[in-house]
């Protein structure tokens, strides 16, 4: 098996990357979106109308409930770029994210990544596709093979993907342990003698190995403490910004996605129903969904979080077997009118910036004082 029981060849210190400090506070606000830096290129990532259908068995002699995890989804990301996605457990986002890269069977609809489309290749080719896509998922243990060591770990992708061996495979492992701020000393190690925080970092160390154009970051923070939620997301901004990587990051933690993101995403029910800049949906949502959840986001000062109006939601989120007619949220919505209880409402362009599926903004009232 590679790197275990072997030597490693090491650069000297002078020729390795940078080691980066284990800072706890978020860095300040620096994110350069594609516009900010002039890039106009084509997307790397082009979802459009995906859905994706799981049909579930309800007993040996009753016919199979089908149940619509996404349902026409269409979203881009571009290069350079970090869209977030976030929503309640169960909206339909981590099915997404395993679906765009193919981990769940699409039912319909069209996935673009790196200008191939992916949605129909066969085993082969979606294979060789998975260099340019890769993913961070929420447990790094799970993600981790626990028989062998970080270093055989983080090189499997490098031989699998990129052919490489022996001195040259081991010294390209060797950067991206320091690239992930972890000491290559560290290298025949196995996954449990880490921590969490740790372990996540070998993780992306494995996911950024082949330099995919997408990585698909799936609650990677959630798990962790406030602190090493800090240090990864530090990380990830570092390394998005010195590599080109381009981020979907899915999150329930809205005041981590607004940091990381260039733009949001907001997810219910299986569909996207409000998605542009991110300081413009935390800063002024059109959504009533996208207001819920922006209201119970915990607010520091005491004073300012009395004067706040927290929008409690009726019920639950519906069964996505059996989800309501018209607009999916309407269940719930405290401005629903007859229209949402019918029509499905399709996405509109909103004149602060990015669109919302909501009928209110339409042919509704004013909502929460906005037109």
């Amino acid at each position: 098996m590679p790197l275990r029981g072997r030597r490693v060849h090491e650069r000297t210190s002078g020729s390795l990357p940078r080691r980066r400090g284990e800072r706890e506070p978020l860095h300040p606000d620096r994110r350069t979106g594609p516009e900010e830096r002039g890039v106009n290129e084509t997307p790397v990532l082009d979802v459009q109308d995906l859905s994706v259908q799981f049909r579930l068995s309800r007993g040996l002699f009753r016919r199979k409930r089908v149940v619509r995890a996404v349902s026409d989804v269409s979203l881009t990301v571009a290069p350079g770029e970090t869209l977030g996605l976030v929503g309640e457990s169960g909206s339909g986002k981590s099915t997404l994210g395993r679906a765009i890269l193919r981990l769940v069977p699409i039912t319909s609809g069209r996935v673009v990544v790196h200008g191939r489309d992916v949605g129909g290749l066969r085993a082969r080719a979606l294979r060789r596709a998975r260099e340019q896509m890769q993913m961070v998922f929420q447990d790094p243990y799970s993600s981790l093979d626990p028989s062998m060591t970080i270093g055989a770990n983080i090189a499997e992708p490098l031989e699998v993907f990129q052919g490489l061996r022996g001195r040259e495979r081991d010294q390209r492992v060797v950067e991206l342990l320091e690239l992930v701020n972890l000491s290559p000393y560290h290298i025949h190690r196995y996954p449990y003698e880490f921590s969490g925080g740790q372990r996540q970092r070998i993780a992306i160390a494995r996911a950024i190995a082949v330099r995919p154009a997408l990585v698909v970051c799936d609650e990677p923070v959630s798990a962790l403490d406030v602190s090493t939620q800090n240090q990864i997301i530090n990380l990830l901004e570092d390394l998005r910004a010195e590599l080109g990587l381009s981020y979907l990051f899915i999150a329930h933690d809205l005041a981590v996605v607004r940091h990381i993101s260039h733009r949001t995403a907001v997810m219910y029910l299986g569909r996207i129903v409000e998605l542009g800049p991110s300081d413009r949906v935390y800063e002024d949502p059109a959504h009533p969904y996208t207001q819920a959840l922006i209201s119970a986001v915990p607010i520091p000062d005491p004073v300012k979080a009395r004067q706040g109006n927290r929008i409690i939601l009726r019920g639950g989120l519906p069964d996505p077997g059996n989800a309501p007619s018209g607009c999916p949220f309407n269940t719930r919505c405290p401005f629903a009118m007859e229209i949402c209880r019918t029509r499905m409402p399709g996405m509109t362009p909103l004149d602060r910036g990015g669109e919302v599926a909501c009928h209110l903004q339409t042919s509704g009232p004013t909502l929460a004082g906005r037109t």
